[in-house]
């Protein structure tokens, strides 16, 4: 009898655990798959630029975040010593305009 228990309680603590885990999302459903960030090498052209028209120092000038525009455009967002610019540059990494965010 005893051990017809100890299986019994092993089952269902089986069917609860197996009841608690869920599964990983679909990538469509993660946020962050949803906006295409700009490449790394991107963004530091984006930095380099930003830092001429704020006349800083590049290593002063973090990309905080940035979004895929089209198919051959991203756009970029800067702080530069704390004033805030927006970069748009191409895949070619050709920069199109640099511009302060009031």
């Amino acid at each position: 009898m005893r051990s017809k228990s100890l299986v019994l309680a092993a089952g269902i603590g089986l069917a609860f655990l197996g009841g608690c885990q869920s599964a990983p999302p679909k990538p469509e459903e993660m946020a962050r798959t949803s906006l295409q960030t700009a490449p790394a090498d991107l963004q530091l052209i984006c930095a380099n630029a930003a830092a001429g028209t704020a006349q800083v120092d590049s290593s002063k000038v973090l990309p905080t975040s940035s979004r895929q525009l089209d198919a051959t455009s991203y756009s970029v967002d800067l702080d530069a010593g704390g004033r805030k610019f927006n970069c748009i540059v191409d895949t070619n990494g050709s920069v199109k305009s640099v511009q302060p965010v009031a």
